[in-house]
């Protein structure tokens, strides 16, 4: 059965391009890039936090609140700038024609230990990889779909890479391949040269035309030859718009990216279990210089806590013992993975979105790699609001159907009984007499299929947990928003930094680029409803939230994405370094 299908898959022939297809999306990367004039400019009469509380929609997000936080980005850094070091960068040249036994003598410079006790991947590992996402996209798409290979050509291998090639031709329904000329140039095929109009000088003496050279034409076939051998021939072509293309295959093919260099350094993109929220809690109002001056003392304002939500998942360590993978642990945050759904970045205020998207999944993997170490407190923990019971410290009344007595069978409100059987009648304990018995048992029958049909059906199971008025009753605290199988820890920090370098991997249409982001530990406290002033009465104390974004690099091209392959191996051996301090070694040196 599955023979047949191949053979029919294989023979299957590359048909004409789709007549009537909607216009491409038009591809405009998005220009926010705020830039700090003075670092010390940073008195403000109102605090950072609370200035992000007013905030509700997100058309009302604008520089200003950049501003606050101190927000400083360097644009097109290169990436020694975006890795801290750049000694854990593989060279960008002299991988061509290397051999396998080349690469193992390289291994003694090019591997080096990391925190979990092994070591990088070996520079055969990092060869592969390059071989693999060399491979043109046409061929592999061939690959994936069972076509035969052109004429002379062998079938490609596509190894590792075969789920991001997968991933990529499904996205060729709604993106051009960038790698290929535009079809509408490519499939216009050039009219063949017209001979020479015969002149009196090149008649013969019978009268018939002197054939004219066959060098001129071969001159002009001979580009047209090239540029069909220099790209393979189109097996995907575009159906729809991209800005229809479903959220899930952006993020679907960013993760495949990701996943080929991350998992040879024991890590892997894990989808959190709890929605990664940024936390803000205002701080504590301070009395006014009116009660001050009249010798009053009222008490501070009571703190708010609010959150922004971000749509980012996780880059974490795996588990290095059989105990913790059976449990489902995973480490970390290490990074965070952005991929972020909108096309339409006309607009100042889309832009300013789209990078306060990025920058709250920047500060949310801050917060979470500064749990490390520390117990789970939650908003409200030993707060009178928080602890004692409602209605002012009375047991309250009935609530909701109670009022009505529109009793639920099997509810845990209704009146003391036997459970299952519904309320209990007050009457239960009389027995009817004969005379009026037919008569009460069918308006008994009649009351039940009556309370059945409002309430709960009586063939079901009465529930066993609490209802919902119960539940209403209770005074708890906000659900927790920690991840009871995530073990909090902030791998690749610099030992005694006062910030946290976090990386954001970034990825729109189907681009990618690496955000670096120096996260001051000041500011964590602050977000966390510490005062936001010094001494001296600067607002931003911490000084500036500085970042370095790299290129956008089109993973369509080939020669893009081995320059981003190679940007994300160096960012996965710094963050998963062995901390040369705890080592008792240089930085520098190489691990032999």
């Amino acid at each position: 059965m599955f023979g047949g299908l191949g053979n029919f898959v294989q023979s299957q022939t590359i048909g004409p391009p789709p007549k009537d297809v909607p216009p491409p999306t038009p591809i405009r990367l998005p220009q926010c890039n705020p830039q700090l004039a003075d670092a010390s400019d940073g008195r403000s009469e109102v605090s950072v936090v609370r200035l992000l509380q007013k905030l509700h929609r997100p058309g009302e997000l604008s520089e200003a609140h950049f501003a606050a936080l101190g927000v400083h980005v360097h644009t097109d850094a290169p990436a020694e700038d975006v890795v801290p070091n750049p000694v854990y960068l593989p060279s960008a040249t002299g991988w061509d024609g290397v051999d396998l036994d080349e690469a193992r003598r390289r291994d003694d410079t090019f591997r080096r230990r990391l925190s979990h006790g092994g070591r990088s991947p070996e520079a055969r590992v990092y060869l592969e990889r390059r071989a693999e996402l060399s491979v043109a996209n046409q061929t592999a798409f061939r690959t994936i779909r069972r076509i035969k290979p052109e004429a002379g050509e062998q079938p490609a291998r596509l190894g590792s890479t075969y789920e991001f090639y997968k991933q990529m031709e499904m996205m060729c329904a709604y993106w051009d391949d960038t790698s290929l000329p535009p079809p509408s140039t490519e499939d216009e095929e050039p009219p063949p040269p017209l001979p020479p109009r015969p002149t009196d000088a090149s008649a013969d003496i019978s009268g018939q035309a002197v054939a004219a050279p066959e060098s001129n034409a071969r001159s002009e076939a001979e580009p047209v030859a090239k540029s069909k051998s220099a790209h393979p021939e189109r097996v995907t072509y575009r159906t729809s718009p991209g800005n229809q293309m479903p959220p899930e295959l952006r993020h679907n093919f960013i993760t495949a990216f990701v996943k080929l260099v991350a998992y040879d350094f024991a890590c892997n993109v894990i989808p959190p279990r709890v929605e990664p929220r940024l936390q803000l809690v205002s701080p504590p109002s301070p009395p006014s210089s009116k009660s001050l001056s009249k010798g009053h003392h009222p008490p501070p304002q009571p703190q708010i806590s609010s959150y922004f939500p971000s749509g980012c998942v996780f880059l974490c360590k795996l588990p290095t013992t059989r105990e913790d993978g059976r449990a489902g642990l995973a480490f970390g945050p290490v990074a965070a993975v952005s991929a972020r759904n909108p096309t339409n970045f006309g607009s100042a205020a889309e832009a300013n979105v789209d990078f306060g998207r990025e920058l709250v999944a920047a500060l949310v993997t801050a917060q979470h790699r500064a749990r490390e170490g520390k117990p789970e407190t939650r908003f409200g923990e030993g707060k009178w609001w928080a602890t004692e019971r409602r209605w002012g410290g009375g047991e309250g009344g009935p609530i909701g159907r109670e009022v009505d007595g529109d009793m639920v069978v099997g509810d845990k409100d209704g009146a003391p009984g036997k459970e299952g059987d519904g309320p209990a009648s007050p009457s239960s304990a009389q027995k009817p007499s004969s005379s009026s018995s037919s008569e009460k048992t069918v308006g008994s029958k009649l009351a039940q299929a009556q309370m059945a049909m409002r309430g709960q059906p009586a063939s079901k199971k009465p529930r066993k947990n609490m209802s919902i008025y119960d539940m209403y009753r209770m005074v708890r605290l906000p659900t927790s928003t920690w991840d009871r199988k995530m073990r909090y820890q902030a791998v690749g920090k610099a030992a005694g930094a006062g910030y946290d370098d976090v990386f954001v991997l970034s990825s729109l249409f189907h681009h990618f680029s690496v955000l670096r982001v120096r996260v001051p530990d000041r500011l964590l406290d602050v977000l966390g409803g510490a005062p936001d002033g010094d001494e001296q009465g600067q607002k931003r104390s911490w000084g500036k939230l500085e970042m370095w974004r790299s290129s956008w690099f089109d993973l369509f091209v080939p020669e893009e994405r081995l320059e981003a392959m190679r940007l994300l191996w160096g960012v996965m051996a710094w963050i998963m370094r062995k901390d040369p301090e705890e080592a008792g070694e240089d930085v520098n040196m190489k691990d032999v």
